[in-house]
């Protein structure tokens, strides 16, 4: 009996795409509140009152959070494992999973988040402790300008663990989920299990390529709705309509029609053709 694939959690695409879908009506509104619910995975660093009467100047993303930028610190939001933020001009009564109602002079932004993964942390500024507790970790931007190709053979080369493993990894390029991952390994055909460092010049430049690809269309179609995600518009994603192999255990390859296989990996699930990722 095959694995069942982990839950999928908002990835790269889908966390901007909700920036791309509320950052526009958020900008420059001033806090009236904020509601916290029930604890989430840290804590938000300051009392919820101290916000109000500050001002939005935008919203930007590293990796999978979000960046709330306040006129006086920032705001850094996780969708964690099931999380998903609307932003909408009212709110009705918040349920049981609903955990943070930041309100402005142009809407309620409110996080859902039914497993309570997500978090919504205050720090002084990007550059502070606090913030870069959670972001100094992350390696490059995969969508900007400095993913450069030869930094980042440089760094695959120091790398003995499955190149799957180094790409969720998040150190040497961040937001390459398990969706994705899988996605553009299978474009540059590489077997997801080939030690990173065992990789050619010419296939890192391949995989390189993928990920760029994979990521950019991916935002273009709104990210994946596998569960429940939706942007903070409510809209659904469609990416997952045109994905090669992830979740398509036993289908025929859209290359080769060999049937798409299905193994674990860190307790991910990882999928590939076996065929057509040879190497």
């Amino acid at each position: 009996m095959e694995a069942q694939p982990s839950p999928p959690m908002p990835e790269l695409p889908e966390v901007e795409v909700t920036r791309q879908s509320f950052a526009d009506r958020i900008a420059g509104a001033r806090v009236l509140a904020l509601r916290m619910g029930k604890p989430l995975r840290w804590p938000l660093g300051l009392q919820p009152e101290a916000l109000v009467g500050r001002f939005v100047w935008g919203v930007r993303r590293r990796g999978k959070y979000l960046l709330i930028d306040l006129d006086e610190g920032v705001l850094l939001v996780h969708l964690g494992m099931s999380g998903s933020l609307n932003f909408a001009l009212t709110q009705g009564l918040s349920g049981p999973h609903d955990h943070m109602d930041l309100e402005t002079t142009q809407g309620v932004l409110r996080l859902h988040d039914p497993r309570r993964f997500g978090a919504v942390v205050w720090a002084p500024s990007e550059q502070s402790p606090q913030a870069q507790k959670l972001l100094g970790h992350l390696g490059v931007e995969p969508l900007g300008d400095a993913f450069e190709v030869s930094a980042f053979q440089a760094e695959l080369k120091r790398k003995n663990a499955p190149i799957k493993q180094v790409l969720l990894a998040g150190q040497v390029v961040v937001g390459v989920g398990n969706i994705y991952a899988s996605e553009a390994l299978f474009l540059s055909g590489i077997r997801p299990t080939v030690k990173a460092a065992q990789l050619s010049k010419p296939r890192i430049t391949k995989l390189h390529t993928a990920i760029r690809d994979v990521l950019a269309r991916a935002v273009a179609k709104g990210g994946s709705s596998l569960r429940d995600f939706v942007s903070a518009e409510g809209k659904n994603g469609y990416f997952q309509l045109e994905a090669s192999v992830y979740g398509r255990t036993g289908q025929p390859c859209r290359s080769c029609a060999t049937p798409i296989k299905q193994i674990m990996q860190g307790q991910r699930s990882t999928f590939f053709c076996p065929v057509c990722q040879k190497y």
